[in-house]
């Protein structure tokens, strides 16, 4: 390390010299390197979970999450080798197999990046969820769903503290959930949107576009509001 505190090490054939802690991912832009993206978001705490950012690092054995990985001094750090693209087309040919991806533009361009086979797993199991429609304000498709984690983040610890939101069941039947699977109104939410804002697949989406999408018209989509607000003060 050098005397003001600074690493030095070197990305992809750049050296670059970044603050101790910084992570590799920001390393990496420092130099104009880039590293795909699914469960990390900057209003989130990075925590490593999808591994599609994952790199090479010289000598060690295996490859390692940018988002969380930090630097070191004389670190050797390669991002496109052909050990990290295998991992990257893999990843995404895995969780193309068990999630419904079709709204999430963003990963569906990374599957054309690294030319991932969308058909290469058959016979895996999807995950299967009925969509959620329990308020006004957005609906739920865990069918969509990557568990990234960056809703229940968003409304816990990082932003709103409200804690709505938390991860149930296990594995392939793990899913975003409410405490006892409560109906939204019915839990501490706030409805203030922040993870409709950071769902990366549309699992979380605003209910005024979902019905749009659905071919609604805006009086259409006023007409049913009043009419649930209405059902809802005589339940009350």
């Amino acid at each position: 390390m050098s005397e003001n505190g600074k690493v030095s090490l070197t990305i992809d054939g750049k050296v670059v010299e970044v603050e101790r802690g910084t992570t590799i991912m920001e390393a990496a832009k420092r130099v104009d390197v880039s590293t795909p993206i699914i469960c990390y978001h900057p209003a989130t705490t990075s925590k490593g979970l999808c591994r599609q950012c994952v790199v090479e690092v010289e000598e060690w054995r295996t490859l390692a999450p940018a988002c969380i990985t930090e630097v070191t001094e004389d670190m050797v750090v390669t991002t496109d080798s052909e050990r990290v693209i295998r991992a990257r087309k893999t990843m995404l040919e895995m969780l193309n197999a068990s999630v419904d991806l079709s709204q999430s533009p963003e990963i569906q361009e990374q599957m054309e990046d690294y030319s991932a086979d969308p058909d290469r797993f058959p016979g895996a199991k999807k995950r299967d969820h009925d969509l959620l429609d329990d308020n006004p304000f957005y609906v739920r498709d865990y069918s969509q769903c990557v568990l990234c984690w960056r809703c229940v983040q968003v409304c816990g610890d990082d932003v709103q503290k409200d804690y709505a939101l938390a991860v149930g069941g296990r594995g392939h039947d793990s899913t975003i959930a409410t405490f006892y699977d409560a109906p939204m109104p019915d839990t501490t939410c706030v409805f203030c949107g922040n993870c409709v804002g950071v769902c990366p697949t549309n699992a979380l989406q605003d209910k005024t576009e979902f019905l749009l999408d659905k071919g609604l018209q805006f009086h259409e989509i006023r007409a049913r509001r009043r009419e649930e607000r209405r059902k809802k003060s005589r339940e009350e």
